[in-house]
């Protein structure tokens, strides 16, 4: 069955698939579990959905990595970095990603964007749906822990505001994205807790891959 095109064009899908992944020893998405690259999982389950998917890369070369090891069909395009506002080329941070994919998205037109992470295979697509349906109304949707921790790459923004949000940052090199979401946006957080947790009981959907201790993770799920 061919892809479903989102032609309304309310959400798009971005993963960030251009980290160093430094703790980790290779590119972590592409990181065979199972038979599979890691990202295959994420991408089966967004693909059960309408909405289209972008991978948002850092090289040329990391996207003809994915090109030769995942079924790009259940990808609409690869944004890579943009480099334009940069005067470090070895600059590598999710800030740079995030800005490369709202630029793109916005042009698209593109009203809001779901942001995740390439190192997160086991979301759950109730999860998904839910976050989704909460961010009508609401320019941004996060998720956030009863301790106050957010989840800000499982999480929706408003494509424009959040392209010229990631624009001033980067200028002022403030790469931390746990205090990404402009105050001045009509903000909705999720209680993962309360509001998550019945979706997904063991809440693995939070579950991130950052070394190759974290494999274990995968097979206690």
């Amino acid at each position: 069955m061919s892809k479903i095109t989102n032609t309304s064009k309310d959400i798009a899908f971005a993963i960030l698939i251009g980290g160093k992944s430094t703790r980790f020893g290779s590119d972590k998405g592409l990181y065979e579990y199972q038979g599979n690259p890691l990202i295959s999982y994420l991408l089966n389950t967004l693909s059960k959905g309408i909405y289209d998917i972008f991978l948002i890369a850092h090289t040329t070369e990391q996207v003809q990595n994915y090109i030769d090891n995942i079924d790009i069909t259940k990808v609409i395009a690869f944004i890579l970095d943009d480099q334009d506002l940069i005067s470090d080329s070895k600059l590598n941070v999710p800030l740079l990603g995030l800005y490369s994919a709202y630029k793109e998205l916005n042009k698209l037109g593109y009203k809001q964007t779901l942001t995740l992470s390439c190192d997160t295979p086991l979301i759950k697509y109730d999860v998904i749906k839910f976050i989704i349906e909460q961010s009508k109304g609401v320019d941004c949707c996060i998720p956030r822990w009863n301790n106050g921790y957010i989840e800000p790459l499982l999480a929706i923004y408003p494509t424009k505001s959040a392209y010229y949000r990631s624009k001033e940052k980067l200028l002022r090199k403030e790469f931390q994205l746990t205090s990404f979401a402009d105050s001045k946006w009509k903000i909705k957080y999720l209680s993962i807790e309360n509001s998550i947790k019945p979706l997904d009981k063991d809440l693995v959907s939070f579950i991130n891959i950052n070394t190759q201790e974290d494999l274990k993770k995968l097979k206690a799920n």
